[in-house]
C-alpha cells in the first residue's frame, strides 16, 4: 500500500487524538449480514467481509500507529474497495486520508498516475496550509459535532501538482467526505459555554484562546476521510466576483458584486457598500469622501474621524490599513460609549459588520469596503477569513479604477485647461474631480470652477537678446540686396542678347528698390519687393531662359541662390535665426534644469517663454501647495537663486558668442515686487494671469520695463554686460544689495549703479540697481552653483 505523508504534517498538533478506524464501513457490512437482506447481492459478500475484519479487531476499535496501515494492507484494501469502485478508478482523483494531516493511504489509479507524472522531487503539500488555521478548523468541527454550533470556516484547500509530461503545474481543489468519522470528548476536555463561543468568534487570530478552550488531544477522533481532488477552473463565486471587478464600471457592477458576496457568505440580506476617502486631503482630523455608496456614512462628503469612529477603528483603518470586524454592534456600542459610528450602525439595523481598507498606489485614495449583517455574530473574525482570497481582486480592481479615474481627470484637465506645471497640478485635479462628481450626481448646473491662487509673491526675469530687431533687419537687408543684385545681373545679360525696352524698365525698378533697401528697411518693404519679383520679374525670367542655353544657365544661377521653400535668398536670415534659436534653446534648457533644483527650496509655479531671448514668471506662496508650510525665508532664498541663475545665464550667452554665426548679446533684467497678489487661470488663454485691478500694475510694468530709460537721459536701462534689478521699495534694494555683495565676494559681479527711471505710461516711482557682470571665459554649466551650496555659503 502506498502511503503519502503531507510535507507539512510531521509536527502538526490538533485538539483531536487521531485514531484510524473503519467501524462505519464495518457496520454497513454487518447490516447486510442480517437475514432480512438474505436475497440482497451484498449479503454473502458482507458475511465474508465481517469474518475477515473480525480477525483484525483494531480495524474496528481504531489505532494510532499508522504503520499498521501497511501491516493490514490487504484487508484494508478490501474494506475500502466499495468506496473506490473499479469503474471510476481511472476517472476520479480520490484517496483515503487521515483528516487534517492529509496523510493518504489508498489512491485511485488516476491519482497515482498524477503523482507519478509529478516526478520524484515533488513534495506532497497543500498550497495554503497553515497549522494554526488547521487547529482552529478542527475546533470548529468539534463545535458543530459536540455543541451543535456550526461555524463557517470552509476555505478551500489546493494542491499544486506539476506534470512533467506537459511542463505545466495543475491546480486541484480538495473536497473531504467526513461520513466515516466520529468525534467524542475525552474526560479532560473542558466544557464550552455560549460566552466561550462568542469569545472564540472574536479572536480568530489568537490561537492561544483556541488552545485554551480546546487543548491538544482533548477530543478523540475515530474513523478516516475520503479526499476528492477536482481539477478546478475556479470557484464559481470567486470567479464571478473577479469577472465583475475586471469588467467596465457601470451602475450594475456594484449590485452584481453585492449579490456575489451575499452568495459567498450565504447571507441573503447581507448589505454591501463602499467609501472612497481622499487621505491626501485630511485637514485637522477631517477626511474627505470622494465617492460613496456607504451603508454607514450616508451622503456625507467629509467626516471628523475622531468624533465619528473610536480610536481603535481609526488606527486600524486609516493608519495600519487592517480590516475591522464588529461581530456584535450592541456590545461595540457599549464599549465605545455610544459613538456616532455605533449609533449609525444601530439605526441601520446592523448587528455585525466587516470593514476592509484598500489603499491604492496610484494616489492617496483609500477604498473602504463595508459588509454588514442584521444579526450579531453572523459576520465575525472567523468567516472574515473567507475574504482573504477575494480582497486581492478588489485591490487590483481599485488600482485599475484609480488609474482610469486619474486618466479621466487628466482628460478633463486637457480639455478645459492646458499643460499644467507640476506644482499646481493638484488644484486642477481637485477642480476636475469636483466637476466629475457633479456630473455623477446629475447636477444640471455642473460647471468647471475657476483656478485662483491668492497671496502669492511674483518673481519675473528675462534675458533679452539686445538689438535683435536691428540684427534681424540687417540680415533681411543683406539677403534682399543680394537677391536684387542677382536679378539685375540676369536682366543685364539678357540685354546683351536681346534688345528689349522692357529689360531696361525692369532694371530701373529693381535698382530703385535696391536704393530703398540701402536707405533703410520700412514696414512692408520686404513683402512689396518679393511680390514685385514674383509678379513682374519671374515671368520675364521664364522668357529669358528660352533665348539660349547661356541665358538659361544665368537664370538657373539666380534660382539656385533661392531657398527651396521660401523662394528668396535666405542666407543671412538663416544664420541669424539659427543663432537666435541656438541661444534661446541653450538658455531655456539651462533655466529648466535649474528650476528642477529650485523646486526643492519650496514648490512654486514656474512658466517660461521663448521670445528673442527667454523670459519667465515664478509665483510662490502657501496657496500653491498643500504639502508644505510657507515662510518668507523661502521667498528670499528663491530671489537669491534667481540672481545667481541670471548671472550664470549671462555667462552662458557670453561664451556662446564664439560659436554663433551672429554675434548676439543678451541684457538681463529682474523685476522685484514685494506685495502678494492673486493669479487666475484664464480659460480662454489657457494660461495664468494676475487677478484684480490693483495687480494689473505689475503686468504693465513687466510689459514696459525693458524699454525704460534712466531718468533725465536717453540711455536704456537694460544693456549687455549688466544685470538690471527693478524695484519700488528701498527695503527691496537693501535685500538685493546683500545678495550682490555676496556674489561680488565670489568675483561674479562688479560695479553697482543705483538708478532712478523715467516714468512709464501709467507707472511712476521705479528705481533700479544695475550691476556689472564679470564673465568667466571657461564657465561649465554642468558644474554651476547648486541651490544648497548657495544657501549654505550665504548663511
Amino acid at each position: 500500500m502506498t502511503i503519502r505523508n503531507f510535507n507539512g504534517s510531521s509536527n502538526l498538533e490538533l485538539p483531536l487524538h487521531m485514531n484510524i478506524s473503519f467501524k462505519k464501513v464495518y457496520d454497513l457490512f454487518v447490516k447486510y449480514t442480517d437475514n432480512q437482506y438474505k436475497g440482497h447481492p451484498y449479503h454473502i459478500s458482507s458475511k465474508h467481509m465481517v469474518e475477515e475484519i473480525n480477525k483484525t479487531p483494531e480495524l474496528i476499535e481504531g489505532f494510532s500507529d499508522f504503520s499498521l496501515l501497511e501491516k493490514h494492507e490487504e484487508i484494508i484494501d478490501l474494506v475500502l474497495d466499495p468506496l473506490f469502485p473499479e469503474i471510476l478508478n481511472g476517472n476520479e482523483i480520490k484517496a483515503a486520508t487521515i483528516p487534517f494531516s492529509f496523510t493518504c493511504f489508498k489512491f485511485t489509479k488516476r491519482f497515482e498516475m498524477i503523482l507519478e507524472n509529478a516526478g520524484k522531487d515533488y513534495l506532497f503539500e497543500v498550497r495554503n496550509f497553515e497549522p494554526d488555521v488547521m487547529y482552529i478548523y478542527a475546533c470548529t468541527l468539534i463545535l458543530a459535532a459536540i455543541y451543535d454550533y456550526p461555524v463557517d470556516l470552509k476555505r478551500p484547500f489546493y494542491f499544486d501538482i506539476p506534470d512533467k509530461n506537459t511542463g505545466f503545474t495543475r491546480h486541484y481543489r480538495v473536497a473531504f467526505n467526513g461520513d466515516f468519522m466520529d468525534i467524542t470528548p475525552t474526560p479532560d476536555a473542558p466544557k464550552i459555554s455560549e460566552e466561550d463561543i462568542k469569545l472564540l468568534l472574536d479572536n480568530f487570530d489568537n490561537i492561544d484562546i483556541w488552545r485554551e478552550k480546546f487543548p491538544p488531544n482533548s477530543y478523540l477522533f475515530k474513523g478516516f476521510g475520503i479526499m476528492n481532488l477536482f481539477d478546478v477552473t475556479a470557484d464559481e463565486t470567486i470567479n464571478s466576483i473577479q469577472n465583475n471587478l475586471i469588467g467596465r464600471e457601470d451602475e450594475s457592477m456594484t449590485e452584481k458584486i453585492r449579490n456575489n458576496l451575499r452568495s459567498f457568505f450565504d447571507i441573503g440580506d447581507l448589505k454591501v457598500g463602499y467609501s472612497l476617502f481622499d487621505l491626501g486631503n485630511m485637514e485637522e482630523g477631517h477626511v474627505k469622501l470622494k465617492r460613496s455608496e456607504s451603508i454607514l456614512l450616508g451622503n456625507q462628503r467629509k467626516i471628523n474621524c475622531s468624533k465619528y469612529f473610536c480610536s481603535n477603528v481609526i488606527n486600524k483603518i486609516f493608519v495600519e490599513r487592517e480590516s475591522v470586524v464588529i461581530s456584535d454592534v450592541q456590545k461595540y456600542k457599549e464599549l465605545s460609549d455610544g459613538n456616532q459610528f455605533s449609533l449609525n450602525l444601530e439605526e441601520k439595523g446592523i448587528g455585525s459588520i466587516i470593514l476592509i481598507p484598500i489603499k491604492t498606489a496610484a494616489n492617496q485614495d483609500l477604498l473602504l469596503l463595508e459588509m454588514a449583517s442584521p444579526r450579531a455574530y453572523e459576520l465575525n473574525s472567523v468567516n472574515k477569513q473567507k475574504l482573504r482570497d477575494i480582497v486581492p481582486m478588489f485591490r487590483a480592481a481599485a488600482e485599475r479604477n484609480s488609474e482610469e479615474y486619474l486618466n479621466v481627470l487628466e482628460a478633463t484637465i486637457q480639455e478645459f485647461y492646458t499643460s499644467i506645471h507640476p506644482s499646481v497640478k493638484w488644484r486642477f485635479y481637485e477642480a476636475a474631480e469636483n466637476y466629475q462628481n457633479a456630473l455623477l450626481d446629475k447636477d444640471e448646473d455642473a460647471k468647471i470652477e475657476k483656478i485662483v491662487f491668492h497671496n502669492v509673491y511674483p518673481l519675473y526675469g528675462q534675458s533679452d537678446i539686445k538689438g535683435s530687431s536691428k540684427a534681424r533687419n540687417s540680415a533681411i537687408k543683406q539677403d534682399l540686396t543680394k537677391q536684387l543684385n542677382a536679378a539685375i545681373h540676369v536682366l543685364r545679360e539678357a540685354c546683351k542678347k536681346e534688345t528689349l525696352p522692357i529689360y531696361d524698365e525692369l532694371m530701373y525698378r529693381v535698382e530703385d528698390y535696391l536704393i530703398e533697401v540701402n536707405k533703410g528697411m520700412k514696414a512692408g518693404d520686404e513683402v512689396a519687393i518679393l511680390d514685385f519679383l514674383k509678379r513682374d520679374i519671374y515671368p520675364v525670367f521664364n522668357h529669358i531662359k528660352e533665348i539660349n542655353e547661356e541665358l538659361t544657365q544665368v537664370v538657373n544661377q539666380y534660382l539656385n541662390q533661392l531657398d527651396d521653400n521660401l523662394q528668396v535668398v535666405y542666407e543671412k536670415r538663416k544664420d541669424y535665426e539659427s543663432s537666435v534659436t541656438k541661444l534661446n534653446d541653450k538658455l531655456a534648457k539651462f533655466i529648466d534644469k535649474k528650476q528642477e533644483e529650485a523646486q526643492k527650496i519650496f514648490p512654486h509655479y514656474f512658466e517660461r517663454y521663448k521670445t528673442d531671448g527667454v523670459e519667465y514668471n515664478m509665483y510662490i506662496g502657501q496657496s500653491i501647495t498643500k504639502q508644505h508650510k510657507y515662510d518668507s525665508l523661502y521667498l528670499y532664498n528663491l530671489r537669491l537663486w534667481q540672481l545667481q541663475t541670471t548671472y550664470e545665464m549671462e555667462n552662458l550667452a557670453y561664451n556662446l558668442r564664439k560659436i554663433l554665426d551672429y554675434d548676439l548679446r543678451v541684457a538681463s533684467l529682474i523685476l522685484v515686487h514685494s506685495n502678494p497678489l492673486a493669479i487666475e487661470f484664464r480659460m480662454d488663454e489657457k494660461q495664468f494671469d494676475v487677478d484684480g485691478a490693483y495687480n494689473i500694475r505689475y503686468e504693465i510694468i513687466k510689459k514696459r520695463i525693458d524699454k525704460a530709460y534712466l531718468k533725465g537721459t536717453k540711455e536704456r536701462l537694460t544693456v549687455p554686460g549688466k544685470i538690471a534689478i527693478v524695484y519700488s521699495q528701498d527695503k527691496d534694494a537693501n535685500e538685493y544689495l546683500k545678495y550682490i555683495k555676496y556674489l561680488q565676494s565670489k568675483n561674479q559681479l562688479g560695479k553697482v549703479e543705483l538708478l532712478e527711471l523715467e516714468d512709464l505710461q501709467g507707472v511712476s516711482g521705479l528705481k533700479a540697481i544695475r550691476v556689472e557682470v564679470i564673465y568667466e571665459t571657461d564657465i561649465d554649466t554642468k558644474s554651476s552653483t547648486s541651490i544648497n551650496q548657495l544657501i549654505k555659503n550665504i548663511k
